[in-house]
């Protein structure tokens, strides 16, 4: 076995698991509403066939003033059972087991109902939560034993208790957020009562052959969270009270530290867990950012954890750990923690998806069925749109020809994954690398083909993807002007001093480039700690201590013609920290710039009527692409079928969420 460790089965004393996989809690969008059951059912059902040893649910509320939002998931009520035997039924007829995550909002909640054990408003939430009285808090604690009790009656092996991210449990935790002085504030020992009672009254009502996890947040990354010690002791006391297993939180969800992101280090907060291993006997889980099997195998083999928490990555590849058991853990369609289809849906209220898995929480609408009339099919453009359309179509037994004029696949992955932060998104090649071969798609590199070469083919998509757009104002041919291209293919070394054109993803990303030297901080681990202020040691409450801001490479203006602060249209989830990274390395960011020319001097803008002249060696242009699709006219007139998938299909800011979906949803049409 490849992973011995990671495949050691794990004795809970009243049940065994297969494996030390613990797929963590993520919110699908698909808990909010009955009719979508079956639809969870699909999901889940898929992981535990894909050998999943434990799964756990997103956040189910205990009670209404614990949604997240109005109409959430909640198990309060006997007649919600119904429809969470669905899920349970499925994954205990595929073979697997499943907790039910219970989540009480807290202040976090986005309706107007909050509770909290103080009324403190988060800086994250626009509502003032009310402070639950005491007979509310004794309710409150009853309402999660009751939740817990119908979820074994609803025929789940587990619950998993949320006390971590910020959520109400963590609220009573931390001095932050309580500033009672009744039984259940004050000092450590009260504040920690009401998790305590919550573990002890949950254990009661539903027997000892009942999983319960509890989530501990090791790490707050906030002002005045817990101290180390106080942890500690809250560990030692959930485990007094009966949990069966321990799993780590990092993080609250205002904290100003990224935990999950594709630029945090691989298992860069497993040190967090084995530092309270030595203090508990129950088995730990380590999470945050385990995305691939020789890390699992790794922070399992060093003896700091006895599982692993891992849900991205299991949203992205449902048969993770059997391809991993199996050898082939390098057909893995590995999480690149890019947020952008999963975290990024579900803060905007909509369902989740996977970037490289369209098919995560669509599994009973996307399906690669084999095709009765087999086809050739040529794929021009081996981006991720070309890559996703040709493995598919080529899975459900299509004849698929792939032709690409570079000498490598990729497209633009190829430019991701070298800027600092997005060496991940190498992982997606290498994934597309074994499955072209594993699905015998027909490869054609170096070879730019026209109309004329296409004739035998039956269907040919276009996925050739995009050319930077052109500017045109004065002296936009002078020598200090280049393309994004230019710098990210390294065919120039731009100067000290340097003017970025253009403030979306594109830019943000070459200003991420021009900034770094040497070895990029999401690999070097340390010293991306010490540039985001975080103290494992946590000699201050919270975990929190000065950023080492290391000086830039270069002087770099981002700029932007829109008014308005550059990057606000990046991601919801992960935009804040491209802004405070660039923000740390002293990059200039402005809107509202009118372009007036460059020449020997420099750049001319003009910003609020004020004009100025940015003295550079280098303007870098990102201002945007155009689609290339030359060869679709030439097809069309000549009669042939035709698909436009990707950039080639629509070119605003770069997008390979959408590229992917198209390129999956076409060769499933196909």
């Amino acid at each position: 076995m490849p992973y011995p460790h990671l495949f050691a089965p794990l004795d809970l004393g009243f049940c065994t698991l297969p494996n030390r996989v613990l797929m963590g809690s993520m919110h699908t969008g698909l808990e909010d509403r009955a009719a979508d059951f079956p639809k969870l059912a699909a999901y889940f059902a898929e992981r535990a066939r894909g050998g999943t040893g434990l799964m756990v649910t997103g956040g189910v509320a205990p009670n209404m003033l614990g949604w997240l939002k109005p109409f959430a998931g909640k198990l309060s009520w006997r007649w919600e059972i119904h429809k969470h035997r669905i899920v349970t039924k499925a994954v205990h007829d595929a073979g697997g087991r499943i907790c039910l995550q219970l989540l009480h909002a807290g202040r976090y909640a986005a309706h107007p109902f909050a509770v909290a054990p103080s009324k403190i408003k988060s800086p994250i939430s626009p509502i003032t939560p009310r402070a639950l009285s005491a007979r509310a808090v004794e309710r409150v604690i009853d309402d999660f034993a009751h939740a817990a009790r119908l979820a074994r009656e609803a025929g789940y092996d587990g619950v998993e208790i949320m006390g971590s991210e910020g959520y109400l449990i963590n609220e009573f935790l931390a001095p932050r957020t309580n500033q009672r002085n009744d039984r259940w504030g004050g000092d450590a020992q009260r504040r920690m009562r009401f998790a305590v009672e919550i573990v002890r009254r949950t254990r009661e009502r539903c027997g000892p052959d009942f999983i319960i996890i509890y989530r501990l947040s090791m790490l707050e990354l906030v002002e005045d969270g817990s101290s180390w010690d106080e942890t500690v002791a809250q560990a030692k006391a959930v485990e007094a009270a009966g949990a069966t297993l321990l799993n780590t939180g990092i993080g609250w969800h205002e904290a100003r530290v990224p935990t999950i992101a594709t630029s945090v280090p691989r298992a860069a907060f497993a040190d967090v867990t084995a530092r309270m291993k030595p203090h508990v006997q129950l088995p730990i889980v380590a999470s945050n950012r385990i995305n691939v099997p020789e890390v699992a195998e790794a922070v399992l083999a060093a003896g700091g954890a006895d599982m692993v928490s891992m849900a991205r990555p299991l949203l992205a590849d449902p048969d993770w750990c059997n391809k991993a058991r199996d050898g082939r853990a390098q057909v893995i369609n590995t999480c690149i923690a890019c947020n952008q289809a999963c975290l990024d849906h579900v803060f905007v209220g909509k369902k989740a998806s996977c970037l490289v898995n369209p098919r995560a929480c669509a599994e009973t609408e996307l399906n690669y069925v084999a095709t009765k009339m087999p086809r050739r099919i040529a794929v021009v453009g081996a981006g991720p749109a070309g890559m996703a359309c040709a493995t598919i179509a080529a899975q459900r037994g299509h004849r698929v020809s792939l032709f690409d004029a570079h000498d490598a696949i990729g497209g633009q992955f190829n430019l991701a994954k070298t800027i600092p932060g997005k060496e991940e998104f190498a992982e997606t090649l290498r994934y597309y690398q074994h499955r072209l071969v594993e699905e015998n798609v027909a490869l054609h590199l170096g070879r730019k083909v026209g109309a004329d070469d296409l004739a035998d083919f039956d269907a040919i998509v276009l996925a050739t993807g995009v050319t930077p757009r052109a500017v045109d104002f004065p002296g936009h041919d002078h020598t200090r002007v280049i393309g994004y291209l230019d710098v990210l293919e390294r065919r120039v070394v731009p100067g000290p001093r340097v003017a970025i054109i253009g403030a979306g993803g594109i830019g943000f990303d070459v200003a991420e480039f021009l900034v770094h030297e040497g070895v990029s901080p999401t690999l070097d681990a340390p010293r991306w700690r010490a540039q985001w202020g975080v103290d494992f040691a946590q000699r201050h409450r919270g975990g929190l201590t000065a950023p080492v801001v290391e000086p830039p490479t270069r002087q770099i203006w981002l700029l932007q013609r829109s008014p308005g602060r550059p990057g606000a249209k990046l991601a919801r989830t992960t935009g804040w920290i491209h802004r405070a990274a660039l923000k740390a390395r002293d990059v200039k960011a402005i809107g509202g710039v009118e372009y007036l020319g460059i020449d020997d001097a420099g750049l001319h803008i003009r910003v609020d009527g004020s004009e100025q002249v940015l003295a550079v060696d280098h303007v870098v242009i990102c201002a945007g692409q155009e689609p290339q699709r030359e060869l679709a006219q030439p097809l069309r007139d000549a009669g042939r079928e035709v698909h436009l998938i990707g950039g080639a299909d629509v070119a605003a800011e770069l997008d390979a969420k959408r590229a992917i979906d198209q390129g999956c949803r076409l060769a499933a049409r196909l």
